[in-house]
């Protein structure tokens, strides 16, 4: 499958994106519209700490449809209580008036600073009048959703006449049981919600919920797809094969821009017992930071990658069987450390993109989780990350 070289929307889906006094200057305000109602589904966080914005969306996606999606930046509505989820229906409400619609099918989402109250007046008067900046171009709306993420991301690509777009932002806490930040995907192929939901949970499960920037589950993570059906029916297994791919490649994309991240780190588990163990193995990799400063340091120390392997304790693990490599050199027989030359593997670790592959021999079940290298970076976008 071939991304489009410029994003672009499906047919009859449009956005906008305006600042409107949340960020000094950066866009923080986003619209996300469909000219007809759309069949949706989506995914939420599974924090026990879910954001206004989460708690409303759940209500609404009962109705498995939608004509927009709003969304700002820099203050994530979450932690305020009651007043919070006013404010949320309150922005749904606004966005509904701009496209001529029923606040219930608007979704709202909200990402930024945890325990601060929305700006909900700044909000509605910022989205009156979106309607008529409305354009084709969805990396405009992607630029309204940023927080730390270092540049807008959007892809899309052909599908039996159809075409599916993703736009998504998510640069920090990130290790999701869903999806990771934000993440919307239109699509003008005709699908119901029930067809919808389960596609999606299924590309969710092997993409976005194998993403970990940093171990850490966000409080407003949403993932939602949208199809308006303008280009008629598709198949099903031939759309499916796309989305997971189109999921897997923004999965990427977000890792390797994690906060201070240089690379984008990728590990494949296979011949594991099961599907659960290939996963946790492969997430316990990922997420360890000694093998996120292995990685930025270029350091070839293998017993980083055994520890992280074997402190999985309830997965089925035989070192005798367990075998490993760094970008295709073998670093790693039977359990022991292959002889091998360091200044190779360094310079093996040195590239852009890190493919650590474990074989453990044990089943057939393979998992690969996506995460980025540890840097000074990370520490110092978050150590003040409230305050700035």
């Amino acid at each position: 499958m071939a991304f489009h070289d410029k994003p672009r929307f499906p047919l009859g889906f449009r956005c906008a994106s305006r600042n409107v006094g949340l960020k000094p200057t950066d866009k923080d305000l986003a619209l996300f519209a469909s000219d007809v109602d759309a069949a949706a589904a989506a995914v939420f966080t599974r924090n026990q700490f879910p954001g206004a914005p989460v708690i409303l969306g759940r209500e609404t996606m009962r109705k498995g449809t939608l004509r927009g999606i709003v969304v700002n930046s820099k203050v994530s509505n979450v932690a305020t209580g009651a007043a919070g989820v006013e404010h949320a229906r309150r922005m749904a409400a606004a966005a509904a008036r701009e496209l001529g619609t029923t606040a219930g099918r608007i979704l709202v989402s909200s990402t930024g600073v945890i325990g601060v109250p929305l700006p909900i007046d700044r909000i509605e008067q910022g989205i009156t009048g979106m309607s008529a900046n409305l354009q084709d171009d969805p990396v405009v709306g992607a630029e309204g959703i940023m927080t730390t993420d270092t540049y807008p991301k959007a892809l899309s690509c052909d599908v039996q006449g159809a075409v599916i777009t993703w736009v998504a932002k998510g640069s920090g806490m990130i290790e999701p049981n869903m999806a990771t930040m934000l993440s919307y995907i239109f699509t003008d192929a005709e699908f119901d919600a029930a067809t919808l939901d389960r596609m999606l949970r299924h590309a969710v499960d092997v993409s976005f919920n194998m993403l970990s920037v940093d171990g850490d589950t966000s409080t407003s993570d949403t993932c939602v797809i949208l199809a308006n059906g303008h280009a008629g029916a598709v198949d099903e297994i031939g759309f499916f094969e796309a989305l997971v791919e189109g999921c897997v490649r923004m999965t990427e994309l977000l890792a390797r821009d994690g906060e201070g991240a240089q690379h984008l780190l990728r590990v494949g588990v296979r011949g594991a017992a099961d599907d659960e163990d290939a996963r946790r193995i492969a997430k316990s990799i990922v997420n360890s930071p000694l093998i996120k400063t292995m990685v930025h340091g270029a350091d070839p120390n293998v017993g980083r990658l055994l520890m992280a392997v074997g402190k999985c304790f309830d997965a089925t693990i035989h070192p005798e069987t367990t075998d490993a490599w760094i970008n295709g050199h073998q670093v790693v027989r039977g359990g022991t450390r292959v002889s091998f030359d360091d200044a190779v593997v360094r310079q093996a670790l040195s590239v852009e993109t890190v493919d650590i592959v474990v074989s453990l021999g044990v089943g057939e079940a393979e998992a690969t989780a996506y995460g980025c290298d540890l840097t000074a970076g990370y520490i110092e976008e978050n150590a003040a990350y409230y305050s700035s």
